[in-house]
């Protein structure tokens, strides 16, 4: 292992700060961020992690002092304390950042259960709802997150900190465009027959209340602002719909999958 000490903001500095904000540079160098539950969630489920970033000026945890001990990455940034809270998001400055690589998108990575359910999010443009998506498939038994279009970064220090370390334990795949699913839908169509494909929209034929989804399912989530595209809405059997009452003609992408996340685990687990 090499540690570097990084006391002025030097070129390397600038790279790695450039991680907080340069898409291409995190899809070449790795991806930065910071949390307990992050790295804690990073490490334990498998994350190759490259580097570790902090400042022997401030004392340690035993927590972060063990994880240091214990690395495995290739090397350890040690920054002044004033570089560190440059590079961190938090207003209490993280003692302990780590950078990891991004996986590759692949359709394996998804292992599907007996009775599968699937989300596709269609171009998500802000990384909170993103985040709170993941975090919702996480926590109601979604077994993968498929993400189409341009779209916001998963790996966007915004939408990591929204995932609340979700991000490390729901296998993401990311994809172009929607023709990029095909083949792996008319898979998964053969294995399981009785799959269906939910759309949801405002106007959407039946109420999320009424529809069985007791069967495997993939649930397709629209960008925020236009909605399911017409190529999602033509490939769904069923349109659904969340019942209101009040004046609001809608409600929140993020906020409206985890209600019919949450309707789909009290079907199948009550």
């Amino acid at each position: 292992m090499k540690v570097i000490k990084i006391t002025k903001e030097n070129a390397e500095f600038q790279i790695l700060n450039a991680l907080k904000t340069n898409r291409e540079k995190r899809n070449k160098l790795g991806f930065l961020f910071e949390g307990v539950r992050n790295i804690n969630n990073a490490i334990k489920y498998g994350w190759k992690i490259n580097s570790f970033l902090y400042s022997s000026e401030k004392g340690l945890s035993h927590w972060a002092s063990d994880i240091l001990k214990n690395s495995k990455a290739e090397t350890h940034y040690d920054f002044s304390l004033k570089l560190l809270e440059i590079l961190s998001n938090k207003e209490e400055t993280s003692e302990l950042l780590a950078i990891a690589e991004i996986p590759k998108d692949d359709f394996k990575k998804i292992a599907i259960k007996e009775n599968p359910l699937i989300v596709i999010f269609d171009r998500p443009s802000s990384p909170g709802n993103l985040g709170t998506i993941i975090r919702a498939c996480d926590a109601l038994g979604v077994d993968g997150l498929v993400i189409t279009g341009h779209a916001v970064d998963v790996y966007d220090p915004e939408t990591i900190s929204a995932t609340t370390g979700s991000l490390f334990s729901l296998p993401i795949v990311r994809v172009q465009s929607q023709k990029e699913l095909m083949e792996w839908i008319e898979e998964m169509k053969n294995k399981y027959p009785s799959l269906e494909i939910i759309g949801t929209d405002e106007k959407g034929t039946e109420t999320i209340y009424e529809h069985d989804f007791k069967n495997p399912t993939i649930l397709l989530a629209g960008n925020e602002k236009a909605g399911l595209s017409a190529g999602y809405k033509e490939m769904a059997d069923t349109m659904v719909k969340i019942p209101m009452q009040g004046s609001a003609s809608s409600l929140n992408v993020a906020v409206a999958t985890s209600i019919i996340l949450a309707e789909v685990n009290r079907q199948r687990f009550n």
